[in-house]
């Protein structure tokens, strides 16, 4: 078991074609971001949201995470991309090794990308942030080249 690395997934790829996501920052999907364990089994293979092996309930965090605030969209030298705000868990005692973007509007709850955190990351009676990289064709968290 493992999460692999950062990685779009394969079906997400497939469901874009399908109109499945709206990344529109007014009247779009929601999308909400999961931590997860150093046991859990995700990758560009995830379909959808899952329960096995989900950092447990604490402080702020509580089971399927929490909505991500969409920034917007944008093409910047033939690239699309996608922004979202800096997510903070406030309150918690946990280690996640990653995480899981996925779409709470879409039915069966499809799965975007997965985050690996390259080893586990911890926060004792805390805040544990995810922050996410500029918006930028070389750097947003979601980008289509």
């Amino acid at each position: 078991m493992a999460i692999t690395t950062n990685a779009i997934c394969n079906s997400f790829k497939k469901e874009l074609l399908e109109g499945t996501h709206n990344f529109k920052s007014s009247g779009g999907n929601s999308f909400k971001l999961a931590l997860y364990t150093s046991s859990a089994t995700l990758g560009k293979s995830t379909t959808s949201f899952t329960t096995d092996n989900q950092v447990g309930a604490t402080g702020q965090y509580a089971s399927g995470g929490s909505a991500l605030t969409n920034g917007g969209t944008s093409l910047s030298s033939d690239t699309a991309l996608v922004d979202f705000a800096d997510l903070s868990f406030t309150g918690v005692s946990l280690t996640a090794r990653g995480a899981l973007i996925y779409n709470d509007t879409a039915s069966g709850d499809p799965a975007v990308c997965v985050l690996n955190f390259g080893s586990d990351k911890t926060a004792t009676s805390g805040t544990f942030t995810i922050q996410f990289p500029a918006f930028s064709s070389s750097a947003a968290i979601i980008r289509i080249a």
